[in-house]
């Protein structure tokens, strides 16, 4: 296989068909979450990308046995749920208040140095409120809807979860320009230090649960159907989510 076939598939079925292939997005700033149905050649015609060595990760991913990620294709509904549930919705509960504190204390401490994310902490309480909101309203009505059987595709709290999730990363781009790019200033203390590191995992955590979500569960693919007819089954998404 030619490392080029990979320019004309979304970023979402590269995420999920390619276990490794998230840090690869995530090292040349790709939305693979949000802007998931959007082609590899169409997400990096904006940056000025050279398409190779990121093709060519992308193959040598593919080729590479024994990865120790984990497809989620396969897994059941009610599994991925459970996996969301656990490694994302408890963590972002732990990571979100604990960032709410150290960015107060950067913004009072360091306020007179240019570098200063003003307004971040206020920022960060904002985000906790709505994906609180957002992460209940998946516990409490949507999960249990697809955990029972229901499919997801054309389900309204569906659609509602997905504009919810746009807004997501849209306020992770406000956070990262708040945070000056997450750089490291010169003598930045250890409070600072560990906001910039706290900051750019929960951005990889948030937008990992976002691809799962968008991508993998709300396309149907773990549906019970796909695995008794072959392949991707009566319900399937993978034309659109390709497109």
């Amino acid at each position: 296989m030619s490392s080029s076939a990979f320019l004309d598939r979304s970023l979402g079925d590269l995420a999920r068909s390619i276990p490794g292939a998230t840090a690869i997005f995530h090292r040349h700033q790709l939305d693979f979450c949000c802007g998931g149905k959007q082609s590899l050649r169409d997400a990096l015609a904006p940056q000025g990308l050279d398409p190779q060595p990121i093709t060519d990760a992308l193959l040598a991913l593919q080729d590479q046995p024994g990865s120790e990620a984990i497809d989620w294709r396969g897994a059941t509904a009610a599994e991925l749920i459970d996996h969301i549930l656990v490694r994302y919705h408890e963590r972002h509960r732990e990571q979100l208040p604990e960032l709410v504190r150290l960015s107060r204390r950067v913004e009072t401490v360091h306020a007179d140095r240019p570098e200063c994310p003003h307004g971040l902490a206020d920022h960060l309480e904002d985000m906790l409120q709505e994906l609180e909101s957002h992460m209940q309203k998946e516990e409490q009505i949507l999960f249990p809807l697809i955990a029972q059987g229901m499919s997801p595709t054309g389900l309204p709290p569906v659609e509602v979860m997905r504009f919810e999730h746009d807004q997501h990363g849209q306020s992770l781009a406000q956070m990262v320009s708040l945070a000056h790019g997450l750089v490291m200033p010169r003598g930045a203390c250890n409070t600072w230090r560990a906001l910039l590191a706290g900051l750019q995992t929960l951005r990889e955590d948030l937008m990992q649960h976002i691809h799962l979500e968008n991508n993998v569960l709300f396309e149907g693919l773990n549906a019970p159907e796909a695995a008794t007819e072959g392949g991707c089954g009566g319900a399937c998404a993978c034309a659109g989510a390709a497109a």
